[in-house]
């Protein structure tokens, strides 16, 4: 599903499509990489709004973000939001050299975005909060 105001991301913005293919090279890339999940604009209420905020998002970082969207809510980014482990839409996941940072989900105040991107910056890399099973030994169970 798509909407003109993700669209614009892509098309005149140049931010590029991630898809499974190209995921991996995305993110590996230098600096701060930043995925945004959008979902389905349809349902998602917030994703339109955070289409809007990221642009300047961008821009107010003067070039510490890279952006990047993943617009197939329904095969690739499922599988990639599994991956990143987040629960809401819409989201903007950060990535720093291959590397989880963090993520934002939801639309946010503007000084909250500025905050918390800012942390994310010098934030050290961390595991991915995904889907795990709890393991259980034989001497446990």
């Amino acid at each position: 599903m798509s909407h003109i105001l993700i669209d614009r991301l892509i098309d005149e913005l140049g931010y590029e499509r991630v898809t499974l293919d190209n995921h991996d090279e995305f993110v590996a890339a230098d600096g701060m990489n930043v995925l945004f999940f959008p979902g389905d604009p349809k349902t998602v209420k917030d994703a339109t709004d955070v289409a809007v905020v990221l642009p300047e998002l961008v821009a107010a970082f003067e070039g510490q973000l890279r952006a990047g969207v993943v617009t197939d809510t329904f095969g690739d980014g499922k599988v990639l939001k599994r991956q990143y482990g987040f629960s809401y839409f819409p989201a903007l996941v950060f990535v720093r050299g291959g590397d989880y940072v963090g993520v934002i989900s939801r639309i946010q105040d503007w000084a909250d975005y500025l905050d918390q991107v800012s942390k994310l910056l010098v934030a050290p890399p961390r595991r991915a909060p995904g889907f795990s099973i709890p393991v259980v030994t034989e001497g446990n169970a």
